[in-house]
Parts: C-alpha cells; sequence; structure tokens
C-alpha cells in the first residue's frame, strides 16, 4: 500500500530516497531542507510499502493584502511506474487538505494548453477550468552582484 502525506520539517531525509522520475532532477539536501522548514511550504509525498517516494506534490500558501489565503499548487509528479493508481489525484487532495487546514479559500495551478494529462488529473481532482485565456510569462533572473561586492 503506498503512503500518501505530508512532510514535516524535519523529514527532509526522506527525499534521500525517491524514485529517479518524481522530480525533474534529483533533490538536493540542503534545499529540501530549506523547502521543508519554511512554514509556508508544503510537500505531498506519495510513499510505497519500500521507503521510496514515488510521487510529490508541491505547493506554498500565501497571503496578499486584499485576499483571503490561498494555496498555490507548483508541481506534481508521480513515477511511470505507479502512474494509473490515483496517486495524483491523492496527492493534491493532501495539498488541498493543508490548504483548508491553513484557512485558505482556494487552491489554484496552470499548466500548459497541450499537456492533456495534466488537465484531466486536475479535473479528475476537482478542479475547475478557468475558461479565460491564460498566458504565462517567466521572468529569468541572473545571479547579480550585489553594489557590496563591487
Amino acid at each position: 500500500m503506498t503512503t500518501v502525506r505530508i512532510l514535516g520539517a524535519a523529514e527532509h531525509s526522506i527525499l534521500e530516497n525517491v524514485a529517479p522520475d518524481v522530480f525533474d532532477d534529483a533533490p538536493n539536501p540542503g534545499l529540501s531542507q530549506e523547502f521543508l522548514t519554511d512554514p509556508r511550504h508544503h510537500l505531498a509525498v506519495a510513499i510505497a510499502e519500500n521507503g521510496l517516494v514515488v510521487g510529490m506534490a508541491s505547493g506554498v500558501h500565501y497571503v496578499h493584502p486584499d485576499k483571503d489565503p490561498q494555496m498555490f499548487i507548483n508541481e506534481v509528479g508521480v513515477s511511470a511506474a505507479y502512474e494509473g493508481q490515483g496517486l495524483g489525484k491523492r496527492l493534491i487532495a493532501a495539498l488541498l487538505q493543508r490548504a483548508s487546514e491553513l484557512g485558505c479559500t482556494e487552491a489554484w495551478t496552470a499548466t500548459e494548453p497541450e499537456n492533456a494529462r495534466a488537465q484531466a488529473l486536475y479535473s479528475s481532482a476537482g478542479g475547475v477550468k478557468d475558461p479565460t485565456p491564460f498566458v504565462m510569462f517567466t521572468f529569468p533572473i541572473a545571479a547579480r552582484r550585489s553594489p557590496r561586492d563591487a
């Protein structure tokens, strides 16, 4: 049986045993610790009986001066060997439960228009597709030297 749960702040070592296709890259221990000790970051994981992490969903809750708290679901990943078992839906449900516990009034995510699998997952997890066209911009930020470093 695969267990789905939210990792706690002191559980970064669990991310040392992850199937290779769950994250985009292998988790970095320092970044894992930083992520999990930040109270606004949340990581739901699916852990197989052998202790291997076979799925994850990451999110961050945030506040804004004119809006109630919200949860942004950043990423969902499930090992190919475990696809089709409902893990993605269970991972999202875990993040939504955490969002509810935190008083969030909404959770949201986005995906590429051609990513039919992600759209099907989000719909099956209770997400409502926004009819408004959505264009995402990214802003690459190069490492910059501080004026004090000059």
